[in-house]
């Protein structure tokens, strides 16, 4: 199950992302927000990110206007590792490398087009498993204070 989560900025794109995991047969649940009318991203960003931090959902996404506050906003809930990403490059590199476990993107920095591209390679790819990825992974984890 994929947690989702955006602000006004990225109510748009998350529509089409959520039209994109229903074509592919993939379970969502959405914690909002639901409409276009301005609210505050951190509120949706710890909603979504403590589903994935708790285990309800296996990864999340998450879409403000740039993607910058809603990751950072995420990435304050312990064991949440949200990468931004807008390219799919960076979409693959960070579930290899980092095992990411929530994407975020700016709908005001991509197209829906790219988006969905970014959105299919960020959760068809695995992580690596390499020895130096877990360790730094397990060094991010149990080294900071999150």
């Amino acid at each position: 199950m994929i947690a989702l989560g955006c602000d006004h900025g990225g109510y748009g794109l998350m529509q089409e992302v959520k039209k994109h995991l229903e074509e592919r047969g993939i379970e969502y649940k959405d914690y909002g927000c639901y409409s276009e009318e301005p609210v505050d991203y951190p509120v949706y960003a710890k909603k979504a990110a403590h589903a994935v931090a708790d285990g309800e959902c296996e990864l999340g996404i998450l879409i403000c206007g740039t993607g910058i506050g809603i990751s950072i906003a995420a990435n304050k809930v312990k064991g949440i590792r949200a990468a931004l990403c807008h390219d799919c490059f960076s979409a693959a590199a960070t579930k290899e490398h980092n095992n990411a476990n929530m994407l975020a993107m700016g709908a005001r920095v991509i197209g829906p087009g790219l988006a969905l591209k970014i959105v299919d390679t960020f959760l068809d790819t695995p992580f690596s498993n390499d020895e130096r990825h877990v360790r730094r992974v397990d060094m991010i984890e149990k080294t900071f204070d999150m």
